[in-house]
C-alpha cells in the first residue's frame, strides 16, 4: 500500500487524503445529525460532533492502512 500518492509531480501523503475524505463525510453525517435534531438529545454537542469526526478518520485510516 503506498504511503504517498503522486499528484502533478508532488507527492501527497495518504494521511492527508484521508482527512479529506472523512471531513467530507463528516459534514454528510452532520447534516443528518442535525435533519434528525440528534444534538438535542447529546450532552455536550461539541464533544459530540469532535467525536464523530474521530471515529470516522480512525475508521479509514484504520481500513486503509491494514
Amino acid at each position: 500500500m503506498p504511503r504517498e500518492i503522486p499528484f502533478f509531480d508532488a507527492l501527497i501523503p495518504t494521511i492527508l487524503l484521508i482527512l479529506i475524505v472523512s471531513a467530507v463525510l463528516y459534514f454528510l453525517v452532520e447534516r443528518l445529525v442535525q435533519a434528525v435534531d440528534l444534538a438535542a438529545y447529546v450532552w455536550h454537542p461539541a464533544l459530540f460532533r469532535f467525536a464523530i469526526f474521530v471515529i470516522l478518520f480512525s475508521s479509514l485510516s484504520l481500513w486503509w492502512y491494514s
